[in-house]
């Protein structure tokens, strides 16, 4: 992690920031609040600037500022975990390349490299190529995705009341490094992206149009709504979270217990060894971890850039073009590598705070002015749903080719999305994890961040199936215009309702701090991944990431391929299902192996009856 921050560059940084994230927050105040007089004064790109750079200066500003003190700053065992290695622009450009990794660094970069000379000279057959692979794995191998993703979920939960959910990862003596908030802002921020903005007013609707065909239920209908909704819980809920615990969980133990590196490749500990993880196929495990991680990034990147630029489409008629998404992307990348290169402990851990913080706080203004009968009816009948259709919804994977399609696109390919991402989430998961018990662990990763996902999609889903049931948005209407675009459908939504000028200013906000609180944290993920073992990234090599992907983004953006690479990056849920399950079987075996004696909930509280107190874990 990044050590205090005395650097002469942050604190130019400093200087310069903070006067300008007050003056332009002062102009965008003004257009939102007082718009007549202020618009005209002021050209519609130039909105879209100011609106850039004030969210973005403010973020850095607050990233940049020093620790609290030198001891709070090294709190995070700076020995073995997310440390920053800070050197000198002429050490940094002279031992940069010797200190990567050949194949995780190299690889990637000639990869994106290749993707993309093929999306400009051969668009057609690389569009066909990639369609054609990524419906070839979530078809036939739905039952793959949907096995391991069941898997997941029942050894989380058994993890969170079983025996072994006591262990404790560093030894009895190991104390965290932060706040049980703290833990749980940075991980649920960096694991959720800004997908649950996008999706969270959009997916509901989709569904009400096209219902899940595991219902049976007519379109548009009063139970198409129901239907609807639980399967939107279903998409993002426990199953959804587990597939990060499934990969957290085991690389926490092995680091903490065994003295393993932190990598995704630790997860193959129980079948090499903790001395062989520098295997040929353990660096080609990291190589995908690095290549899912700036895929799934870049491709977020670019669609809730879309997302950003239809709300001040919205809001001030300014219409979103080439040189609008660069500079969003741009705006956007510098904030998260000015956070990544702070380090865990100031930026990545500051703008997740503020983004739990300004997610909570619009949750709270929205439900002032939701709906709220119409909120309670349909989310007491989705939660009811949810539970009792929860195990048949995981192993349904079709009963006809319509079905199956649908299947296909929706559930199979939400689960290799997760699983796509699940390498740096679960590494991240790990790495925080230290002095915590796997039970807390498994509480944090699966339960806390669905009940807080489930509570998002509840509330922006039914209002907006209510107001498009009763007339009042036609938000099927509006995503149809926007050539069935998700990223428009929460504007109408939230001006229809009292103070909407406040909760779109709000909204707009939440994308870009919830993609920066992803993005600080895949760019040093990404940095640990592709740096020598014996070495701590670099400030270099953070920012070198973060710029990748960047330009990753921008290109998807240029190109027009955003959806072809989110495919490719879904291509690498497949082989990390496989590995998920093999890292699953060898950490029950190495439970077993060491971790029995242990008692779970159930004997704890059966011992506390005076009942028999042997619940062994073996």
């Amino acid at each position: 992690m990044g050590l205090q921050g005395v650097g002469p560059v942050e604190r130019v940084l400093r200087t310069l920031l903070g006067p300008l994230c007050l003056l332009s927050g002062a102009v965008v105040a003004a257009g939102f609040f007082f718009p007549d007089p202020v618009v005209e004064a002021v050209s519609g790109p130039t909105w879209l600037l100011l609106s850039l750079v004030f969210f973005g200066s403010g973020l850095a500003y607050l990233a940049v500022l020093p620790a609290e003190s030198d001891e709070d700053a090294g709190a995070f065992d700076p020995d073995s975990l997310l440390r920053v290695r800070r050197l000198g622009l002429a050490d940094t450009l002279e031992k940069f390349l010797s200190r990567q990794d050949p194949i995780a660094f190299g690889i990637p970069v000639v990869a994106f490299v290749l993707f993309f000379f093929g999306q400009l000279l051969v668009p057609a057959e690389t569009i066909r190529a990639v369609d054609a692979a990524q419906r070839t794995v979530t078809i036939y191998g739905g039952w793959l995705f949907a096995a391991v993703m069941t898997i997941s979920v029942l050894i989380s939960l058994y993890l969170l009341v079983g025996p072994w959910g006591t262990v404790k990862l560093g030894g009895p003596d190991a104390e965290p490094a932060y706040t049980y908030p703290v833990y749980f802002a940075m991980f649920f921020t960096a694991g959720i992206a800004a997908g649950i903005v996008l999706w969270g007013p959009a997916e509901a609707l989709f569904h009400y149009e096209t219902p899940p065909p595991y219902f049976g239920v007519e379109p548009q209908s009063e139970a198409a709504a129901g239907a609807a909704l639980t399967y939107t819980l279903f998409h993002w809920g426990i199953s959804a979270w587990s597939a990060y615990v499934a990969v957290g969980v085991p690389i926490a133990y092995y680091v903490y217990q065994q003295g393993a590196p932190l990598r995704v490749s630790t997860i193959l500990a129980p079948f090499l060894g903790v001395e062989h993880l520098d295997s040929i196929w353990c660096r080609l495990v990291d190589l995908l971890a690095v290549f899912a991680t700036i895929g799934g990034i870049a491709t977020s990147i670019a669609l809730v850039g879309d997302q950003f630029l239809a709300g001040i489409e919205f809001q001030w008629g300014v219409a979103s073009d080439t040189v609008g998404s660069v500079l969003f992307v741009t705006g956007l990348t510098f904030v998260f590598v000015v956070s990544a290169q702070s380090g865990v402990h100031r930026g990545i851990r500051r703008i997740a705070a503020v983004t739990l913080v300004l997610f909570g706080l619009f949750a709270a203004l929205f439900v002032a002015v939701a709906p709220r009968t119409a909120v309670l009816e349909y989310s007491s009948q989705a939660v009811g749903n949810s539970a009792v259709h929860a195990i048949p919804m995981s192993i349904y994977l079709g009963n006809g080719p319509i079905a199956s399609a649908w299947v296909a696109d929706w559930t199979i390919w939400n689960w290799a999305w997760w699983f796509s991402w699940a390498p740096f989430a679960g590494l991240f998961l790990a790495a925080l994890s230290r002095g915590r018990r796997i039970r807390t662990v498994v509480l944090t990763g699966v339960i806390a961040p669905s009940l807080a996902t489930m509570a998002w999609f509840l509330l922006l889903g039914s209002s907006s199936l209510h107001l498009q049931q009763t007339g009042v948005v036609d938000v099927l209407g509006a995503i149809d215009a926007a050539g069935g675009s998700e990223a428009v459908a929460g504007f109408p939504v939230l001006e229809s309702l009292a103070i909407g000028q406040f909760l779109v200013f709000g909204f707009l906000a939440l994308i870009v701090v919830f993609m920066a609180s992803s993005a600080d944290t895949s760019t040093l993920a990404v940095a640990v991944l592709a740096t020598k073992r014996e070495f701590a990234p670099t400030t270099g090599a953070i920012v070198f990431w973060g710029i990748v992907q960047g330009l990753v983004a921008v290109s998807v953006l240029v190109t027009d391929s955003a959806e072809v690479l989110q495919a490719t990056a879904v291509l690498t849920g497949a082989p990390f299902a496989l590995l998920v399950l093999i890292s699953l079987v060898g950490l029950v075996a190495a439970f077993r192996r060491h971790e029995r004696g242990r008692q779970s909930i159930v004997g704890a509280a059966w011992a506390k009856l005076g009942g028999d107190t042997e619940d062994e874990g073996g």
